[in-house]
């Protein structure tokens, strides 16, 4: 893995010390040299909607220029069809909207719900023909521009135990996971049964290693979402790659490969759920994935709680510090898509346009002060 040093020593001080080319002033000490904040490259984003008229004026109306789009038609035993594919990107760039990423049919739902449920069940020769609909696809996707490809590798789908209602955000509904609640609810184990983490492992390296190459070939990044949320050793049958350590668990699936194309759809709410302080504990974990320039999107979904226990909330109501992730995004060179993705709810037929409008305009704030900071 080449991996880019993004530190670049500035110095930033009083416009005196500027002008005449001395050294900083900063926090009371004359002389002392600091880092100017880098370039804000990131921009909002969504993976909402698909491409459809209603949705690219909705999203351009918002200022949201650059989005996944979903995903083509499939052409049953084949693949993605192409030409519905490049009609999608024109469509986008009708309202001046990038396409600049597609999921994959590798979701988040679990695998009694799989389109293609042979890769995570480890099951051969029916995975290799699977695998082979998925190369077919990164090609389609690259030969349309698109830069990333959003998938999972999971067994059990997101798994959630209820919902909270909060009156002191007009009785918004907040979607529960509390992992004692679970075991009471003691729901059955999967058509995959027992899968240890190692079983995991190796599906996950059986698949990729089929597709990185094709992907390398392509020019197209290969994003793995973690599961959601991570889960104690053995839950339902199912030790999950990224659990109970989520850290340890992104750095060893990072590690799997030295190449640019093999990186994270890094969703911060899903991180923040493996850990006992997300304020702090999430501001290593982004740099140790961004100084590998392996986070390929961000879903920007912040929660209150943590390991075992959480509610999913706006942007600006959880435990997180949303200004202090994005600024550690910006000095990683982050360049991606930062997105919502989960979003509260609310009985209004309008509520999840209504989530939705709130997080772009918070994010586009964060950004706005960030950029401002590195002037």
């Amino acid at each position: 893995m080449k991996r880019k040093s993004f530190i670049k020593t500035l110095t930033a001080g009083s416009v005196g010390a500027a002008t005449f080319g001395a050294e900083s002033v900063t926090a009371g000490h004359v002389g002392q040299k600091t880092e100017r904040p880098k370039k804000v490259l990131m921009k909002v984003g969504c993976q909402s909607g698909g491409t459809t008229i209603e949705n690219l004026e909705f999203k351009a109306r918002h200022g949201v220029f650059n989005i996944d789009g979903g995903a083509p038609k499939t052409i049953a035993g084949k693949g993605w069809d192409l030409d519905d594919s490049m009609r999608k990107r024109d469509a986008c760039e009708k309202y001046g909207i990038s396409l600049d990423a597609y999921h994959f049919p590798l979701a988040s739902s679990g695998i009694d719900k799989a389109e293609y449920p042979n890769i995570m069940l480890g099951k051969s020769p029916e995975r290799d023909r699977e695998i082979e609909i998925l190369q077919q696809m990164i090609q389609v996707a690259g030969k349309t521009g698109i830069k990333v490809l959003n998938y999972n590798t999971t067994i059990l789908p997101v798994l959630r135990t209820g919902k909270t209602v909060d009156p002191k955000r007009g009785n918004a509904i907040y979607s529960t996971w509390n992992y004692e609640e679970a075991l009471k609810q003691n729901a059955p184990k999967t058509v995959a049964g027992d899968v240890s983490i190692e079983q995991m492992f190796e599906r996950i390296t059986y698949l990729l290693d089929r597709l990185l190459p094709v992907a390398k070939e392509y020019k197209v990044k290969l994003a793995n979402h973690i599961a959601d949320p991570p889960t104690p050793i053995g839950y339902r049958g199912i030790s999950r790659w990224n659990s109970p350590d989520v850290f340890k668990g992104i750095q060893r699936f990072a590690k799997l490969y030295d190449s640019e194309y093999h990186g994270f759809n890094f969703c911060i709410g899903s991180i923040a759920e493996g850990l006992k302080d997300p304020k702090t504990e999430i501001m290593p974990i982004i740099k140790w994935v961004g100084e590998r320039n392996q986070i390929f999107n961000v879903h920007l979904r912040n929660i209150k709680g943590g390991w075992n226990n959480f509610q999913e909330v706006y942007p600006d109501n959880g435990d997180m510090n949303f200004l202090h992730v994005v600024r550690a995004l910006r000095d990683v060179g982050y360049s991606g898509m930062v997105m919502p993705d989960h979003v509260p709810h609310h009985a209004d037929a309008a509520a999840d346009l209504q989530a939705f409008s709130f997080c772009y305009g918070y994010i586009k704030g964060l950004l706005q002060t960030v950029t401002d900071e590195a002037i």
